[in-house]
C-alpha cells in the first residue's frame, strides 16, 4: 500500500542539506518511518520532512528547489 509524504507548510523543498551535498534520499531508495527527505525552507527557517512509513521511495512529486504549500504531496512511498 502506497503512503504519501505531505507538506506540513509552505516554502521550498530541498531534497539535500545544504547546495553541493548528496540527497537524503533518491527515487527507489529505501526508507524508514521517520527518516528525512527533504527539508522546506520558509524565511531562513528550515523544516525536516519526513517519512511517516517505512517502504521504498517511488517518487517525488515536488522538484528539488520547487515551491510546495501545506497538503502538497511531496513523495510516494511504497
Amino acid at each position: 500500500m502506497s503512503s504519501q509524504v505531505i507538506a506540513p507548510l509552505p516554502g521550498i523543498f530541498y531534497r539535500s542539506p545544504a547546495p553541493g551535498k548528496p540527497p537524503f534520499v533518491e527515487a527507489g531508495d529505501p526508507v524508514e518511518a521517520g527518516q528525512t527527505i527533504g527539508v522546506i525552507e520558509i524565511m531562513k527557517q528550515f523544516t525536516e520532512v519526513r517519512s511517516e512509513s517505512a517502504g521504498t521511495l517511488t517518487a517525488f512529486e515536488i522538484e528539488d528547489n520547487g515551491t510546495v504549500g501545506p497538503g502538497d504531496v511531496i513523495a510516494t512511498i511504497d
